[in-house]
Parts: structure tokens; sequence; C-alpha cells
């Protein structure tokens, strides 16, 4: 039997900015589509999410000219949730941890 080893117990910072990626939030992007009318976007951005038919409208035309627009925020499931219910409308969309 040989002598002990000596083990060094790791240092653990508890005061780093550092967040899990649980903790961080996700946003729901839609992009732009060949398909769908922009008077349909702008539609299911007021009836998915209730927007007022400006934002509606400013969003949808995000998606058009930049090519996406960030239209919800949240929880994972949250987001989940928000990007079936554009699913299931037609358009695509995504999600991603927010920066």
């Amino acid at each position: 039997m040989g002598t002990p080893l000596e083990v060094q117990e790791p240092q653990i910072d508890l005061g780093t900015e550092e967040t899990t990626d649980a903790d961080r939030p996700w946003i729901v992007l839609v992009w732009n589509d060949p398909i769908n009318l922009m008077s349909y976007v702008a539609f299911v951005f007021r009836k998915v999410f209730g927007f007022s038919e400006e934002k509606a409208n400013r969003l949808m035309l995000d998606v058009h000219e930049k090519g996406r627009a960030v239209v919800s925020n949240g929880t994972r499931f949250e987001a989940e949730r928000d990007v079936n219910r554009l699913h299931s409308h037609g358009l695509w969309a995504t999600m991603e941890h927010d920066k």
C-alpha cells in the first residue's frame, strides 16, 4: 500500500455572474418565407399573441425586410409553446437562448 495522495478540491467562486443555460431566457424568432402573405403574418401575430395592429405590422415588416423578428421571450416551456402555436398557423419559427 502506497502513501495517501493529497487531493485539492476545486475552487468555486460563487460571486461570478455565470448563469446556467436553464436560467437564461429564450426568444422566439419568426423567419421570412416565400409562402405566407404579409397580411396573414400580421394576422397570426395578432391572433396568437394579442398584439395591436400596429405592433403586429411592425414585426411583420421586420420579418419581411430583415428576414426575421423576435416575437416573444420567456422560459423554455413558453418558447416551445409559442413555436408550436406559430407552426400550427404555418409560420416558420424557431427558438434560441437570449444573448
